[in-house]
Parts: structure tokens; C-alpha cells; sequence
């Protein structure tokens, strides 16, 4: 069975205290849930790392992972994280590719290729964002789309590599807007990937977690989560309310 898992993105909200505080709620709250099949994710910003990692070193049922790092190992890079500062903490992994990553930062896929690689070399997971714009769904290119980002930046990776790599879908056009695509609308293009992975990888495409990230919330989460190739959410907004979070997390123990 593939692993099911719920992770926020709180991209650049919080302070430390604010964080830590967000966090001891929702470590509360998993624990107030003994039996968790769904792996629950954090993805905090760069400066609250060491300290959730800390934390959460007790909970097998909560990874920490990092919002992004450079595709070099190290350099001259002012500001850059590298991804073995992030495995030097003991993070889990890391989200690469986000839609904000890929609009505001101009990363290509060719880059994404190169921190996928590093950051596989460094043993952290990759969770690897892909989706299309409005214009490209509207032109009917969305599949297509979301196949060469597959393309450029995973499918020259050794077989082995692909046990730590989860996958996001986020429609661009539906995150911080508040439109969501359907659930019909998610399950077709989550089919559509992974059967582009079985023409790549083989049987392993049954084994790489599909999560959905397009304003997923408590109220459409059911109908999302129940969808057959839907393996969980990655949450921006709904991630940053411990009680949503964590009714995001139900719902995906309820889908199992």
C-alpha cells in the first residue's frame, strides 16, 4: 500500500514563536490520535528548522522537512541553504519545485534537475511539485505539461532513487485563489501521472505517493482524499490552523 501523507507548506508565515507554538499543537493532536496510518509533514521556514527538528524527535508519526534548497553543493551563493545544511540538521526532506519557486525565482526544470539530484544524494526526500498554469489547462495542454516537468527533472534517476521521491500536483490556478479543481478534475490528472510514471519506471509507479496541492481544506479534503490515486494533500493556508490541519489529517485517515 502506498503511503498515505498530509504535509503543510507554511512558506513565509510565522515566527519562531509562533511556529513552535503551531507545532505543539498539532504534536498534540497526533498524539491524541494513536493509531495514524498517514504520514503527517511540516514544512516550516529555514529559520525554524533545527528547532521543529528538536521537537519532533520524539514523534515517528511527524517528518520535518525544508521549503527548498540550492542546486549547488556549496558556494558563493549569499543567502543560499544547501542540501547537505538541511541533511546536517536531520531533516527529513525537502520540497522542490514549487509553483512560487518556479514563478517568482525563475527556476527551470533544468535547475529543479540538478536539486533533485543533490538533494537525493544527501538522502533527504523529495517532495516534487508540478502542475500547469490556467492558460495551459484552459488550452487543453495540461497533461502534456506536467509530463515534461516529470520529464526534465526525474527520469534519469537510478531505479533506487525513486523510493524517496513523493510527488504534488498543484494546479497553479488553484493556489492562494480560491478555486479548486474538482475531484474528478484532481483524480484525472493524478491518473494521468501515474501512468506516465509506469511508462518510465515500471511497476514502481504503484509505490510513489501522489499528493494533491491546490487549496485543499477541511471541506473539500473528503472528496479529494477518496479519489483513487490521491495519496494526500499538500497544504499551504489550511496548514497554519492546527485545528484545520489536523481535520485534513482525519479526513485522510477516514479515505484509508
Amino acid at each position: 500500500m502506498r503511503k498515505k501523507i498530509v504535509a503543510g507548506n507554511w512558506k513565509m508565515n510565522t515566527t519562531l514563536g509562533e511556529g513552535l507554538n503551531l507545532l505543539e499543537d498539532i504534536l498534540e493532536g497526533i498524539s491524541a490520535r494513536p493509531d495514524l496510518e498517514t504520514q503527517v509533514v511540516v514544512a516550516p521556514p529555514f529559520t525554524h528548522l533545527e528547532a521543529f527538528v528538536n521537537k519532533a524527535w520524539d514523534s515517528s508519526d511527524i517528518a520535518i522537512v525544508a521549503q527548498n534548497c540550492h542546486q549547488e553543493e556549496n558556494g558563493a551563493f549569499t543567502g543560499e541553504i544547501s542540501a547537505a545544511m538541511l541533511a546536517s540538521l536531520n531533516v527529513d526532506g525537502v520540497i522542490l519545485g514549487h509553483s512560487e519557486r518556479r514563478l517568482y525565482f525563475g527556476e527551470t526544470d533544468e535547475i529543479l534537475a540538478q536539486k533533485v539530484r543533490i538533494a537525493l544524494e544527501n538522502e533527504l526526500v523529495v517532495i516534487f511539485c508540478c502542475g500547469e498554469s490556467l492558460e495551459e489547462r484552459e488550452a487543453n495542454r495540461h497533461i502534456e505539461v506536467v509530463s515534461q516537468q516529470l520529464q526534465k527533472a526525474l527520469f534519469d534517476l537510478p531505479e533506487e532513487s525513486w523510493e524517496n521521491i513523493v510527488i504534488a500536483y498543484e494546479p497553479v490556478w488553484a493556489i492562494g485563489t480560491g478555486r479548486t479543481a474538482s475531484p474528478e478534475q484532481a483524480q484525472e490528472m493524478h491518473r494521468a501521472i501515474r501512468s506516465y510514471l509506469a511508462g518510465q519506471i515500471g511497476h514502481l509507479a504503484m509505490e510513489v505517493p501522489i499528493l494533491y496541492g491546490g487549496s485543499c481544506k477541511p471541506d473539500n479534503a473528503e472528496e479529494i482524499f477518496a479519489q483513487e490515486d490521491v495519496d494526500g494533500g499538500l497544504i499551504g493556508g489550511a496548514s497554519l490552523k492546527a485545528n484545520d490541519f489536523l481535520s485534513l489529517i482525519d479526513h485522510m485517515e477516514a479515505s484509508l
